[in-house]
């Protein structure tokens, strides 16, 4: 069966440094896979490459059968990948309401787009209070959900979530994993760079791990978390 994402030997710069070299990975319709490794491993760019956003040196990645190594990223989203980027980028002199709005930017079915930010509002029912607020204003925990409903108002196939605890205080961020669960059993894919690497892994299903740029082990997430390479590299243990 065919991945719904595939990345295959892919090399990728970030100014003057190559950020990602020679990744390999595949994310599973379905699936939670996370990306977990020290700053400066590769991971934001290794999703910035995904979502169009960086343009590889060399390698290929398959999204849903299709070659996008070269594809704009306005392309990207109308096929469903979305993404809600490392330290929110709410746009914060709109509203919540404008900001979801413009996450449906791809989007020309008016009545269904509506129908969606209800269903924003109902998931998120602090936005729905808030809805006519500026995007700035919001707290830390509020912005990260408005992120994430914004990308999600693209209706994407494969969700691309980078760092969304960053910053968050443990109860915002067990509220914010317990969203990216239920989006998760409702049907979206999703591949996860995330800075608490143990909650990371206990919410997934596979991990990926990258140092330097490069891809060290991989495996089943329920295997990785005791594993003492992870524990050690990673986990501080």
């Amino acid at each position: 069966m065919m991945a719904l994402l595939e990345i295959e030997q892919l090399s990728v710069n970030y100014g003057a440094i190559q950020a990602v070299r020679n990744l390999s990975l595949t994310v599973e319709e379905g699936e939670v896979v996370t990306l977990i490794g020290a700053n400066g491993a590769g991971k934001t760019t290794t999703l910035r490459a995904i979502s169009r956003l960086l343009r590889p040196v060399s390698g290929r990645i398959t999204f849903a059968g299709r070659d996008i190594t070269r594809l704009p990223p306005d392309e990207a989203v109308k096929l469903g990948i979305a993404q809600s980027p490392e330290g929110r980028q709410v746009l914060a002199r709109q509203s919540i309401q404008d900001n979801l709005e413009l996450g449906a930017y791809t989007r020309r079915d008016g009545a269904k787009v509506r129908e969606d930010i209800t269903r924003m509002y109902e998931r998120f029912p602090r936005l729905g209070e808030r809805r006519a607020q500026l995007a700035g204003t919001l707290s830390g925990g509020e912005q990260q959900m408005l992120a994430i409903a914004r990308a999600m108002m693209s209706r994407p196939r494969l969700l691309l979530l980078d760092e969304p605890s960053l910053g968050l205080a443990p109860i915002i961020v067990r509220e914010i994993f317990a969203i990216i669960r239920e989006l998760n059993d409702q049907g979206t894919t999703i591949l996860l760079v995330e800075q608490n690497a143990r909650l990371a892994m206990n919410s997934s299903h596979r991990t990926y791990v990258l140092e330097a740029g490069q891809m060290t082990f991989s495996g089943e997430s329920a295997q990785l978390v005791g594993d003492e390479r992870v524990l050690h590299a990673y986990l501080g243990g």
